[in-house]
């Protein structure tokens, strides 16, 4: 620190660029902070709030967004710290490694997350009845306990490998230490990670294939009515045996013909409500998918970074990339809220009826189902 100050005291220029540059660094991830924490806990009341939510996909969406608060009231405000301290780690060497862990934990739970997500979408589209039946509220529980512990599980061994999690300067955070291939301990968790994101688009991909050689249905075959005196009959009496007996025609018990039409309309109708579902859960699979993809784009330059240092001896990043890519991890932990309401219609109508005042006056409408 002494020769970087000196090299700052003789060259003026290069102290007013780091200057700016942490300016910078901070005002961003303040936006981050900001936007991250306002948007998860909206999104996070409004699944509490709203009973219509209360269903396995927003279970977990839910599970994502407070994965996303802790991260961002944990892990960040020490990075603003280290940044406003010139770079270095105040705190004592558990710290670091406790900060670190919460770091890589909220990477794999998201990761972990995310796949089974694509899991469950998939089902939904795939096998919906099974899906209907077997996804419940304990089914969800079960399954987020099961993604905190494999997430547990992979980020808890580096605490005890002396070396592994520890302040990285240029990267202004406690993280994993990534070394050449010969002298690295992380490879495998890097792997491990590129594995998990990988198959989850394959899963997604699957699902893609699946609704496109389901997208033509056999249309319904119509067989008409057979009429006897007047007396409809058969499973095309839909119409004019209806009308007579609403109409008082009918007299006596309910014909076996209008009860046989009752029993198609119900059918029918379940029909509809089913191809509604169907509608809906694909519309929930586009956003999970979208998130996927914004987990892969924003964490993709530090994981190029990261592979550099693995595979490449003495390889030297510039700084500007590295800190635009750690930049891009950040801005992950507020990406969901906004992705959310951009590609589901639900949730939108939802939070325009559960929090009027914060997103203006509406004109009324009349109530109609969203799917």
């Amino acid at each position: 620190m002494a020769n970087t100050s000196d090299l700052g005291e003789s060259n003026p220029s290069l102290q007013n660029y780091a200057i700016t540059a942490s300016a910078v660094k901070l005002a961003s991830l303040g936006l981050i902070i900001c936007t991250s924490l306002m948007g998860n806990v909206s999104l996070s009341l409004l699944v509490l709030k709203d009973s219509t939510l209360h269903k396995a996909p927003y279970y977990f969406l839910l599970d994502l967004c407070l994965a996303d608060i802790i991260r961002t009231t944990v892990c960040f405000p020490f990075v603003m710290i280290s940044i406003s301290s010139g770079s270095i780690w105040a705190y004592s060497l558990i710290s670091c490694k406790i900060i670190a862990f919460m770091a890589v934990l909220f990477c794999f739970h998201i990761a972990f997350m995310l796949f089974c997500v694509s899991v469950t979408r998939y089902m939904a589209i795939a096998h919906h009845r099974f899906y209907s039946k077997r996804m419940t509220l304990w089914t969800c529980v079960a399954i987020i306990c099961m993604v905190w512990t494999l997430s547990i599980a992979m980020a808890f061994p580096p605490v005890f490998d002396v070396g592994t999690y520890k302040f990285i300067r240029e990267e202004e955070q406690c993280i994993f230490e990534h070394r050449y291939v010969k002298a690295n301990d992380t490879l495998g968790f890097m792997l491990m990670l590129a594995v998990i994101v990988g198959t989850t688009h394959v899963v997604y991909i699957k699902m893609l294939c699946f609704v496109y050689d389901h997208r033509k249905m056999k249309p319904a075959q119509l067989i008409p009515a057979i009429s006897q005196n007047w007396t409809f009959h058969g499973p095309g009496a839909t119409g004019q045996a209806a009308a007579n007996w609403i109409a008082g025609f009918g007299r006596g018990p309910t014909p076996p013909t209008l009860v046989g039409i009752r029993q198609a309309s119900h059918n029918a109708n379940r029909r509809l409500l089913v191809l509604d579902e169907f509608k809906m859960e694909k519309r929930i699979g586009k956003m999970y998918y979208m998130i996927t993809l914004a987990f892969l784009v924003l964490w993709s330059p530090y994981i190029i970074t990261c592979y550099l240092r693995v595979f490449v001896k003495g390889s030297t990043i510039p700084q500007v990339y590295l800190t635009a890519a750690v930049w891009l991890t950040f801005a992950q932990a507020g990406a969901n809220p906004i992705i959310c309401f951009i590609f589901n219609k639900e949730l939108r109508m939802r939070l325009r009826a559960c929090f009027p005042c914060c997103v203006g006056t509406q004109t009324p409408m009349e109530p109609y189902c969203v799917i």
